[in-house]
């Protein structure tokens, strides 16, 4: 390799680091190559659909079950908490219906 080559590949490792970001290699089966590249791709995106998918990915290989409450505690983080809304519905019979 010459030295404008080794250059080339220490500055895009070193902008890929302030980035946050590193480079390595996986060894895997030659099948889970797109599927290892989206995962990898869309981990490197940092919003919220990666956190999520990092939680899950983790969870799964950690064997460790669901934590409990999950939807409970989504339920009191909602905006409508303490709204005061009235959710009764009056009876209704129905229609008739001709034979």
């Amino acid at each position: 390799m010459t030295n404008s080559q080794k250059r080339a590949i220490q500055n895009y490792r070193s902008r890929l680091g302030e980035r946050g970001m590193a480079r390595f290699e996986v060894i895997a089966l030659d099948s889970d190559r797109d599927l290892i590249r989206s995962l990898a791709r869309r981990l490197a995106e940092e919003g919220p659909d990666a956190s999520r998918l990092r939680a899950v990915v983790s969870q799964s290989i950690a064997g460790e079950p669901a934590p409990k409450g999950g939807i409970l505690a989504a339920l009191r983080r909602s905006p409508m908490v303490g709204a005061d809304l009235d959710l009764t519905r009056p009876r209704e019979e129905g229609r008739k219906v001709d034979p």
